[in-house]
């Protein structure tokens, strides 16, 4: 591999520019390649990335994307339906898992927010409900530096998920959710991913 001065940014064995996080771990580099920045609109999907986001609190995300597999076992595959029908009973097998993080608060706030979701349908719908916070612009970093962690969608966004009856959805957190599903494009300008989920073109765009 080859590093890029300017941006920090790694040129892989295969010749495509990624941030340093995704260059070395194959399962970090596979997710940057595929997943990351891939809009995400049905509620199914984006039930689960707002799960796994507040799990990731505090841990990295490499970790969650390890037990992404348990998470999907222990949580019904993230049906918001199911999700939000699960009782003590239901938290306490989850206690029990090892295969998954046992933080009881986060346990108990992905059975909140299922049932958030499934309510937020009388209004439209999840889906539609965080997508409406897109800002008008999208950062363009140039290093990873200049990636920020959090904005004034983020915290508007946060806020309003709270208002929903949402938990575990800080400004920070929700910033993640942004890049993780399209809503913002944090790609490095230089990465080969840059521009990819068709939401923002190739232009460096700047929040203001």
């Amino acid at each position: 591999m080859e590093q890029l001065p300017a941006s920090g940014a790694i040129i892989g064995a295969d010749g495509l520019t990624r941030p340093a996080w995704a260059s070395v771990d194959p399962m970090l580099r596979d997710y940057y390649d595929t997943e990351w920045g891939v809009p995400v609109r049905d509620e199914h999907g984006l039930f689960e990335r707002i799960s796994l986001e507040a799990f990731q609190s505090g841990l990295s995300w490499a970790i969650i994307l390890r037990k992404r597999p348990a998470f999907r076992a222990a949580f019904a595959d993230f049906d918001p339906e199911r999700v939000a029908a699960f009782d003590e009973d239901d938290v306490a097998r989850l206690l029990d898992d090892e295969k998954i993080i046992r933080n009881r608060l986060k346990i108990r706030a992905t059975i909140t927010n299922a049932r958030a979701t499934v309510a937020l349908r009388d209004s439209g719908g999840l889906v539609g409900f965080v997508w409406s916070f897109q800002p008008d612009a999208t950062p363009a970093p140039l290093t990873q530096s200049d990636v920020p962690t959090r904005s004034a969608a983020s915290v508007a966004l946060s806020k309003a998920l709270k208002e929903a009856g949402f938990v575990f959805v800080g400004p920070t957190t929700m910033f993640a959710l942004m890049e993780a599903i399209g809503i913002i494009d944090t790609h490095l300008v230089d990465s080969h991913r840059r521009g990819s989920s068709g939401v923002w073109s190739q232009a460096p765009r700047h929040l203001s």
